[in-house]
């Protein structure tokens, strides 16, 4: 469908009219509604499967892994939480509001709500956020990105067969359609994906002063940091297999490694027989191996691999027609360099040596770039890990460990600076999408004068002696 204008203003309009009748504030309504996505998710397995194959070439295993699997762990951990997230705080006023001791702080919806969704987890990054907003109380107006076009033409069915559309709907299209959204006055508006754009997001709900949720990558990659003290063939097993994940194209991957200079070498062994190991020796002809999403990411990815041609140590090898393209280290890189001031979302792999003696320059030089999505660091030495993961400023992290903290229950996944603001997932995401509204319930009888003028005299010292006493 093409859309105009005039038609994303009256699907607006809509949802507003749908969400006034107060139909979605009911938490029992909510979960209702979760139930019925959840199931629908469920039904619907093999052709998420299929799309993102068409859009990705992922195997059933990496679709469930990323995609499917992670929506059913996030449903049911609303299901469970929701009535007990959503319960109305209650507050002691204190004696400053005497006699009206009771205050209350409701979870509000805050209406309708604009997600825009990303290529790379087409499926988690669209029904995840879609069901954090429901869970919240909200309609949703979701924008697919354009370049999975497969996966966007199941969900825009999917959504269709599963609610009503003034509750939740799916826009198509490219960034045209993108801009007529962001130029209506939505409620709550969550983008996922550049930090360009998520520039230009907020630039367009500032407009409508429209509060906004923004998860980024980072302009300048998320580092992994592996000092010589590491278990090295742990450390490469595990930045491997994530490397391969999706082909790179993840928001939290590691975008360029640090290593110390005396582990170097056999560092890089390690890493290389873990290549070999998960994917084989020929990763573009292997089928499991997934590909780039478009002929430009591809040509992006085959440039600057070029441009480093002479450092490359490992792959630099691709296949433009199916648009796969080998798992690349390129070794040694300066941390000055461009490859490692911005983010590639695609498999090549800088890697970084330093002095071991010299973390800390090397962390400041980090701390000092844009803050990154995602932090990973590789080492015994657990005090020095602790103090970094406590005063760098980063969305999430793992030490010795990649990407597995966002998949933890309870907690937050979120960005800071160029790499985002707000949070999801479970009872974060619930907050996200919900309006705290403090409400006091005031007495009709009772009630002193403290605050009521005068304020001179003898009669306005006697009142600040009490309210001095009421403050302490």
């Amino acid at each position: 469908m093409n859309y105009t204008e005039n038609d994303i203003c009256n699907i607006v309009a809509e949802q507003r009219k749908f969400f006034r009748t107060g139909t979605t504030l009911p938490v029992k309504w909510r979960l209702q509604q979760l139930k019925k996505l959840k199931a629908a998710v469920i039904a619907h397995e093999i052709e998420f499967e299929d799309a993102l194959a068409k859009d990705l070439g992922r195997s059933k295993v990496e679709a469930y892994l990323c995609d499917i699997g992670p929506i059913i762990v996030e449903i049911n951990e609303m299901l469970r939480g929701l009535r007990r997230w959503s319960r109305p705080e209650r507050h002691f006023s204190g004696f400053m509001c005497f006699p009206s001791m009771v205050t209350k702080v409701y979870k509000m919806p805050y209406g309708v709500s604009l997600v825009i969704s990303p290529f790379n987890f087409p499926i988690l990054l669209t029904i995840g956020v879609v069901a954090a907003a429901m869970a919240g109380g909200n309609t949703v107006v979701v924008k697919s990105s354009s370049k999975s076009a497969a996966s966007t033409a199941v969900l825009k069915k999917f959504f269709a067969k599963v609610f009503h559309p003034e509750y939740v709907t799916l826009i198509d299209g490219g960034h045209d359609v993108a801009d007529m959204c962001l130029a209506q006055r939505f409620d709550k508006i969550f983008y996922t994906g550049s930090p360009t754009v998520g520039k230009h997001v907020l630039s367009e709900a500032a407009k409508n002063l429209t509060p906004v949720a923004l998860e980024l990558g980072g302009e300048t990659g998320n580092w992994c940091v592996v000092r010589k003290d590491a278990d090295l063939k742990d450390a490469a097993r595990k930045i491997a297999f994530f490397k391969l994940c999706n082909a790179g194209q993840i928001c939290i991957n590691i975008n360029q490694i640090a290593v110390a200079e005396e582990v170097a070498e056999p560092f890089l062994q390690e890493l290389k027989q873990a290549f070999i190991k998960q994917i084989g020796e020929q990763p573009v002809s292997n089928p499991e191996y997934p590909k780039l999403i478009t002929e430009g990411a591809y040509d992006k990815c085959a440039k600057l691999a070029e441009e480093y041609r002479n450092r490359i140590v490992f792959g630099g090898v691709g296949d433009k027609d199916i648009r796969r393209y080998a798992p690349t280290l390129i070794y040694p890189v300066d941390i000055n360099e461009h490859i490692v001031q911005h983010e590639l979302f695609c498999p090549l792999l800088p890697v970084v040596p330093f002095k071991d003696a010299e973390v800390d320059s090397l962390m400041e030089t980090i701390a000092d770039r844009e803050h990154p999505l995602a932090m990973y660091l590789f080492t015994k030495d657990m005090k020095w890990a602790n103090r970094v993961m406590q005063t760098q400023q980063y969305g999430g992290g793992c030490i010795n460990e990649v990407c597995i903290h966002m998949m933890v229950k309870g907690v937050p996944f979120n960005g800071t600076g160029h790499s985002g603001m707000g949070a999801y997932h479970g009872e974060w995401g619930f907050r996200e999408f919900t309006h705290p509204q403090t409400v006091l319930k005031g007495k009709t009888r009772f009630n002193l004068p403290l605050r009521e003028h005068p304020y001179g005299g003898e009669v306005g010292e006697k009142k600040l002696k009490i309210l001095r006493l009421f403050e302490r």
